[in-house]
């Protein structure tokens, strides 16, 4: 991926998944409503189902995107620590891609037997957001994604864009890993992984604008450099 592909795959990304979450938590409460009984939270996603269904799957591509983005960023430096951050970013993919598609792709049948007076949806549903939800996609997408990040500003240093981008970026991971304790029901975990995640995709379009700019540069002295050669 150029630098210029890479730039529009973040700003995509962070549009997708905060755009997807913010109506998602108007018209089904997420996240909040994953605190309630495993029976309440079928019975309200059926109750606007394909919505629902719809937008937890635009979360999903959003999540995705992190995976071509780590390959382009990977490209920007051949620091060892930047070969790492490629696997562990398309890593941090895979897994909330796999934790969020539970929705749209399980949860409808379970939905549907659980309306029916099916007692074993529920205790399946209850499982699938256990494993694949808050060990899979929740505590893995948060270690990743903040490791990833973290791997990318040590690989980038601060010459990259200046200090206000490495600790945005610092800032954004840490309060992103404090998610791990959200299982704890520790007060303010849960605001403070939100944060995080709002500073992360701010973090990611400022990146992306760095990239842009950058590119735009290097174009500009190219072209200068080719009108020079031939003057």
């Amino acid at each position: 991926m150029s630098p210029r592909t890479t730039a529009v795959a973040m700003i995509v990304a962070a549009v997708l998944v905060n755009i997807a979450f913010a109506v998602l938590g108007a018209v089904f409460d997420y996240p909040d409503v994953l605190g309630h009984p495993p029976a309440e939270v079928l019975a309200t996603f059926g109750a606007a189902e394909v919505t629902v269904a719809g937008w937890f799957a635009v979360l999903a591509l959003g999540a995705a995107l992190q995976a071509p983005i780590a390959i382009g960023v990977g490209r920007l430096s051949t620091a060892s620590a930047m070969r790492w951050a490629v696997p562990v970013g398309i890593a941090a993919a895979v897994v909330q891609v796999v934790g969020l598609l539970r929705w749209p792709l399980l949860v409808p049948g379970w939905a549907a037997a659980a309306a029916g007076g099916d007692p074993s949806a529920v205790a399946s549903f209850a499982t699938a957001n256990r494993v694949l939800g808050t060990i899979v996609g929740e505590t893995g997408g948060y270690v990743l994604t903040a490791a990833w990040t973290a791997l990318v500003l040590v690989a980038l240093g601060t010459g990259f864009a200046g200090r206000a981008f490495a600790v945005l970026g610092a800032v954004s991971a840490t309060l992103i890993l404090v998610g791990v304790l959200s299982p704890l029901d520790l007060a303010l975990v849960d605001l403070a992984n939100f944060a995080g995640y709002v500073l992360w995709s701010l973090w990611l379009v400022v990146f992306a604008v760095v990239l842009l700019v950058r590119g735009r540069r290097q174009t500009s002295s190219s072209a200068r450099v080719r009108a020079t050669s031939t003057s």
